[in-house]
C-alpha cells in the first residue's frame, strides 16, 4: 500500500515535503554502520506493505547537511512529516507493535485492519458469503495473523461451525500473550454453544447452566454472569467447577477493564471465600 524511497538533499523537498500533503511520510535517518538501523529497516519496509505511508530513507553519512538541518544526533532517528510539517517520531530501535501504535496515531490503518472492517460490515449486513470471501482473501496474505484467526473463529462460531473454529484456535499457544486468553474465551463460547445445542437436563443446576450458556451466546453477559454466579454459590463442584470457569471465560472475552469484569470478579471472590 505504501512505498519506500531513498532520499537525498536533491530530492528531499519533492519526495518528502510535497508528498506529505498526500500521505504521511516517515523519514528514517540511518547509517550503514549502525546495527539498530539495520534491524529497524526490514520492520519499516514490512509496514509499508500494510500501511499507506511513504518511507523516506536518508543515509546521514551521504547527506550530512540534512542530518545537520534536522538536528540528528543519533541513529536510527525516525521523523514524521505531514502536510509539510516535520515532527518527532522515535529514536532507536522500537518494537513493531509500538511503531504500529504510532501509525495508528497518524490515522493510518493497515490493509488487514481495513479488510477486517469490511468483514464486519458484511456480517452486520447479514451477508456471510461475502464475509467468507473477505476472510479467504485475507488468509492468503496473512495466514498466521493471530487477530485474523480469532476473528475467523468467532465468525465460524456464529455459523455454528464449531469443529473448524476449534482447529483454528488450537494454533494459538499459551505463550502468545494477548491472544491466548481471547482464544480460550472463544473456546468457552464454543462450549456454551455445544451446551445449548445438546443440553442434558437432569437437575435444576443443569437447566440454570444451560440458560446461562444461552445468555452468553446472545452476548447478554451480565445476565449470564448472574446465572453462573448463582450456580457457584449453590455448588462449586458442579461440572468440575464449570460455572466459575465460565465466568472467567467471559472476563477474558470482555477484558480486565470492562465494568462487568470488575464487578463480577469481586462478587465471585466474595462467593468463593
Amino acid at each position: 500500500m505504501g512505498s519506500s524511497i531513498v532520499v537525498s538533499d536533491a530530492n528531499f523537498a519533492a519526495e518528502v515535503v510535497q508528498k506529505s500533503y498526500e500521505k504521511p511520510v516517515l523519514v528514517d535517518f540511518f547509517a550503514q554502520w549502525c546495527g539498530p538501523c539495520q534491524m529497524l529497516k526490514p520492520v519499516l519496509e514490512k509496514l509499508t506493505q500494510e500501511y499507506d505511508f511513504v518511507l523516506a530513507k536518508v543515509d546521514i553519512d551521504q547527506n550530512p547537511e540534512l542530518a545537520s538541518t534536522y538536528g540528528i544526533e543519533g541513529v536510527p532517528d525516525v521523523r514524521v512529516v505531514s502536510h509539510g510539517e516535520l515532527s518527532n517520531g522515535f529514536v532507536g530501535m522500537l518494537p513493531e507493535a509500538e511503531i504500529r501504535d504510532l501509525l495508528a496515531q497518524l490515522g493510518l490503518k493497515s490493509e488487514l485492519e481495513l479488510g477486517l472492517e469490511a468483514v464486519r460490515e458484511a456480517i452486520a449486513a447479514n451477508n456471510p458469503a461475502q464475509a467468507k470471501q473477505q476472510f479467504d482473501q485475507l488468509f492468503q496474505k496473512y495466514p498466521e495473523d493471530r487477530k485474523l484467526i480469532l476473528e475467523a473463529a468467532k465468525f465460524l462460531l456464529s455459523l455454528n461451525q464449531l469443529e473448524p473454529a476449534q482447529k483454528m484456535l488450537a494454533t494459538i499457544q499459551e505463550h502468545e500473550k494477548g491472544y491466548f486468553a481471547e482464544a480460550q474465551a472463544i473456546k468457552a463460547m464454543i462450549q456454551f454453544q455445544q451446551e445449548t445445542d445438546n443440553p442434558v437436563i437432569e437437575s435444576e443446576l443443569d437447566q440454570q447452566f444451560s440458560n446461562a450458556s444461552k445468555l452468553a451466546l446472545e452476548q447478554n453477559y451480565e445476565a449470564a454472569l448472574q446465572g453462573f454466579l448463582a450456580i457457584v454459590g449453590k455448588d462449586r463442584k458442579y461440572k468440575n467447577d464449570g460455572a466459575r470457569k465460565a465466568m472467567i471465560a467471559i472476563f477474558d472475552l470482555l477484558g480486565d477493564d470492562h465494568p462487568l469484569t470488575k464487578d463480577y470478579r469481586k462478587q465471585l471472590m466474595l462467593t468463593l471465600y
